[in-house]
């Protein structure tokens, strides 16, 4: 169990090569925000203020787009969580710069739990029980259910290529596909 409180430095936040791997792809701010569960106010003041920086692709200017990746979004939807738990943001910040800062290979594995000030990373059950049995944490985020719920509700939403191409789900395609058959027919 550690405490995280260490100084900040941009990194990978943690490897998950099975889902969202494909770095050429990613999600655009309304998406990010949608699945995040938060505001287009929040993303976009997050992303200034270097808290969850799009990966895939920064805004370069007026009229471009972001492109966030699965791990962003996912981060995005922890910092949410912590926020609602009553973490402060300036302690949110220095828990997601102490983890890119270690280097977490699997972040799925991890549980945080908090007082409601500090973070703590507990990554087996005994770490968990410690931590509440000392009276210190009051609020948890199993990241392996933030994972799976984010990849549900990413599979059905549109991604983008950084070539520009638009991609949507499968569902998606086969549904536009009888609509065009439907129509070529009529």
């Amino acid at each position: 169990m550690d405490v995280l409180d260490q100084t900040p430095e941009q990194g990978a936040l943690f490897s998950q090569p099975s889902i969202g791997s494909d770095e050429s792809v990613g999600y655009r701010g309304p998406t990010a925000c949608s699945a995040a569960g938060i505001t287009y106010r929040q993303l976009d003041y997050w992303a200034r203020t270097g808290l969850v920086v799009p990966s895939v692709r920064s805004a370069a200017g007026s009229g471009s787009q972001r492109l966030y990746s699965f791990k962003d979004i996912l981060v995005l939807k922890v910092v949410k969580r912590l926020l609602d738990t009553g973490v402060s943001l300036q302690n949110i910040r220095l828990a997601v710069e102490a983890l890119r800062e270690r280097g977490v290979a699997d972040l799925a594995q991890m549980t945080l739990l908090s007082d409601g000030t500090t973070v703590y990373e507990c990554t087996s059950s005994e770490e968990v029980v410690d931590l509440l049995r000392g009276g210190q944490g009051v609020f948890g985020i199993a990241v392996s259910g933030a994972l799976r719920e984010l990849a549900g509700s990413l599979a059905t939403l549109p991604s983008e290529r950084t070539d520009g191409a638009v991609q949507t789900s499968p569902a998606s395609d086969e549904l536009s596909q009888r609509r065009q058959r439907r129509s070529e027919s009529a």
